[in-house]
């Protein structure tokens, strides 16, 4: 076979064609992604700045830094970096591990698009959360939108699918340490100390020694379950939080009148700042306190409880994370929507935003949803989803034979759910900020439609295998049956044949 590089073999010429993700590759649009996510890799336009100088002629003013700029290195082409967002979610890797599969699967290299093996590393890791962050909750969006788009174009869908949906809504973890006063009390103490220190302000004591010692004693009388002491121990840790930061404060306000012998940069005093408004909020924070702050590092989690029989416990200590709403076909559970809601909202008030988000990714294929089946957490939101019917039990008795049938494939979400999130690295999310929850959410979603479309070519392949066989049975039978006939002519032939000599020879023997 010929060949661009004559010391090197084409990956088209190592693998099997028939792989379900070499057939995906060849299927996916990726000149369209490519098209829809150039803008946001593209160069930015620069306003500059004006720089005074001088000539024979006197002073004047020019325009430096304006206009596009070539500097840096060129980015690593589209489709590749895109490859490696559906391989991380489809196969529940991390950035590192990816990287190191990638540079060893000479499938996985088909897919990204190159033509010949690479025994080294795509990309480094901390590449593909940089392309990530630049694509945004739009960017990400357009991935799912391709993988439904894909399912359409090779048959594995029709269109009449995408007008009734399944919406539910499930937690995506945080990942963060479960919250105890304690805890935090002693990261809060940490963090304030430190960023004083950054901004050059000479604490009269840090109360670091005594912190830990702290710490240590609260997690031995909490597993000792002596309270008394526990609270004791808890209530010193505030005292000395609070002692903290008052004399941060005090350090600030010096700084601000000029006392200080130094300045600090702005960084630093914004960065204390914050950390003194989180510390204040974890000092003051009581059991039954509302907005309570569960990590110093992702302040923008909730404590969530589903009360899910299979997990009991989740009553008590809750889930930590954000809230997440995920819509599939009714028939064949395609995911066609994954959206993060901040904070903890009643999940009828997710409906609406998340149909929206529906629409957007099925307006290119020109079909919308029209009925959505949910459970009884989405009562009371039908003017607000309108025209879009919503089915639940709730309204069974109005209901025809028809729309029943229809309500008992609702509970058909929940495997996708589990899946998603064992799968395809939906059950904590190592993203940080609101902006993380959405970007991992949509991700997770992408990367099950992948696993979901490499099934479907599967199965279509083995359809059609067993289709040859059957057409093959089929002629063979059709054979068989004409030879069968063909004998049966031939033996009656012979024996007319006998039964002639048979009449014939006694003739001749009385002549």
């Amino acid at each position: 076979m010929a060949t661009d590089d004559f010391f090197r073999a084409r990956l088209d010429s190592m693998i099997d064609m028939r792989h379900p993700l070499v057939v995906l590759a060849t299927r996916m649009p990726w000149t369209d992604i490519e098209a829809s996510l150039a803008p946001l890799l593209a160069h930015k336009d620069r306003s500059g700045r004006l720089v005074q100088d001088a000539d024979l002629f006197g002073p004047t003013a020019q325009l430096a830094g304006a206009g596009l700029s070539n500097a840096g290195r060129p980015r690593l082409p589209i489709r590749l970096m895109v490859a490696l967002l559906y391989l991380k979610h489809a196969f529940n890797l991390s950035d590192e591990e990816l990287c190191e599969r990638w540079s060893e699967n000479v499938v996985w290299q088909f897919f990204s698009g190159l033509a010949y093996y690479e025994p080294r590393l795509p990309c480094d890791a901390t590449q593909i959360g940089r392309f990530r962050r630049v694509l945004g909750e739009a960017g990400v969006e357009q991935l799912l939108k391709s993988t439904i788009e894909a399912s359409v174009s090779m048959g594995a869908v029709k269109k009449s699918e995408f007008e009734m949906i399944i919406v539910d809504t499930t937690v995506q973890e945080k990942a963060i340490a479960h919250p105890t006063d304690s805890r935090l009390l002693e990261i809060a103490r940490h963090k304030v100390a430190s960023a004083a220190k950054r901004c050059g302000i000479a604490l009269k004591q840090t109360f670091a020694k005594e912190g830990r010692e702290l710490r240590r004693k609260a997690g031995g009388y909490a597993h000792a379950r002596q309270f008394k002491r526990l609270r004791r121990t808890v209530k010193r840790q505030r005292t000395i939080l609070g002692a903290l930061m008052r004399n941060a404060r005090r350090g600030l306000e010096s700084i601000s009148q000029g006392v200080a012998g130094h300045e600090p940069t702005a960084l630093a005093i914004t960065e204390l700042m914050k950390w003194l408004e989180r510390a204040e909020r974890i000092r003051t924070q009581q059991r039954h306190s509302k907005n309570k702050l569960y990590a110093l590092h992702a302040p923008e989690v909730e404590c969530i409880g589903k009360g899910k029989a299979r997990k009991p416990f989740l009553r008590y200590l809750r889930m930590i994370g954000s809230q997440v709403s995920l819509a599939v076909t009714h028939k064949l559970g395609l995911m066609v929507g994954a959206r993060s809601f901040p904070g903890n909202p009643y999940d009828g008030h997710t409906l609406a935003e998340q149909l929206e988000q529906t629409n957007t990714l099925l307006q290119d294929i020109g079909v919308r949803p029209t009925t959505a089946v949910v459970d009884l957490g989405f009562r009371g939101v039908d003017e607000a989803c309108a025209p879009v019917q919503i089915i639940h039990r709730g309204k069974f008795k109005s209901l025809d034979k028809q729309q029943r049938r229809w309500l008992k494939r609702r509970q058909a979400i929940e495997p996708a759910i589990g899946h998603t999130k064992s799968d395809n690295r939906m059950d904590r999310c190592w993203l940080g900020g609101s902006s993380g929850d959405a970007l991992h959410a949509v991700l997770c979603a992408a990367g099950f439609n992948i696993r979901w479309l490499l099934r479907a070519i599967a199965t279509k392949g083995l359809v059609a295998l067993l289709l040859l066989f059957s057409q093959v049975a089929l002629y063979a039978a059709c054979i068989g049956h004409a030879l069968q006939i063909a004998l049966r002519a031939v033996g009656q032939r012979d024996r007319r044949f006998e039964w002639r000599r048979w009449r014939v020879t006694p003739s001749l023997a009385t002549g």
